[in-house]
């Protein structure tokens, strides 16, 4: 997922996370509601919940919030129900874009991609016209303070993932998707609870991307990601690291 996370690293450094908490806690919520809804509104007997509830955790959401959105999506309260979908297209230089959304209106969210795409040169296709391009993962993050990238590569290769790459900020183990589960509670029991789990697309190929066409693929990105019913965008694009620290700036 290289070109989504240097998107996301460029954001980071720009201060746009700090910027849009109000949009973080709306996805966040989404999630909360829709997993509660989709199993168990017990953390514990429900993985996406879980996960759900330690992205809110990371975000510093107040408890109050997130128990009013599980009892919500749970059946105690009144509320919109939410729906999973994917939109796939191209973004300027040929770049590949998977977009996933929860939403309650089918209608505008795909208009909101879809201008999206357009007003940035690109164009939205059908689904699966783009996602061969990309393999689905199952992803369990710890932080680097968690344990050695030695202790981790063991544990992980032991619990039946297939790879663990460990950066300047974090352990990134990836797996078969029918193994998320299984290699979470592995790690879990060895290491406690991690940052994260959820399933991913990492492109299996990636498109270069000229300089002067940056600032309007990140753009387009960028607009995705402040949509509320977008909850994850991945991309393949391969930028130099000259150009991104010029980006960056």
């Amino acid at each position: 997922m290289a070109g989504h996370s240097q998107f996301k690293n460029i954001m980071h450094r720009k201060g746009a996370q700090d910027k849009k908490r109000g949009k973080i806690f709306t996805k966040i919520i989404r999630e909360l509601t829709v997993a509660a809804r989709a199993g168990l509104p017990d953390p514990n007997a429900n993985p996406r919940l879980r996960a759900a509830v330690l992205a809110a955790r990371q975000a510093n959401m107040p408890k109050d919030t997130v128990e009013r959105a599980i009892k919500r999506g749970a059946g105690g309260e009144d509320g919109e129900n939410y729906e999973e979908v994917r939109y796939e297209g191209y973004a300027p230089g040929g770049v590949a874009v998977i977009v996933e959304a929860l939403t309650d209106n089918r209608n505008r969210t795909a208009g909101e991609v879809r201008t999206a795409f357009t007003k940035s040169g690109g164009s939205l296709g059908e689904t699966n016209s783009v996602s061969f391009m990309f393999d689905r993962l199952g992803q369990v993050t710890y932080p680097l303070a968690a344990t050695s990238a030695e202790a981790m590569f063991e544990a992980a290769l032991e619990a039946g993932a297939d790879d663990v790459e460990t950066n300047d900020e974090e352990h990134v183990v990836t797996c078969a998707p029918d193994d998320l589960s299984t290699v979470r509670d592995a790690l879990e029991a060895k290491f406690g609870p991690g940052s994260g789990f959820h399933l991913i697309w990492r492109p299996s190929t990636t498109t270069p991307v000229a300089e002067d066409a940056v600032p309007t693929l990140f753009k387009l990105l960028e607009t995705l990601e402040d949509s509320d019913d977008v909850q994850n965008v991945y991309a393949n694009f391969d930028v130099a690291e000259d150009v991104l620290a010029r980006v960056g700036a």
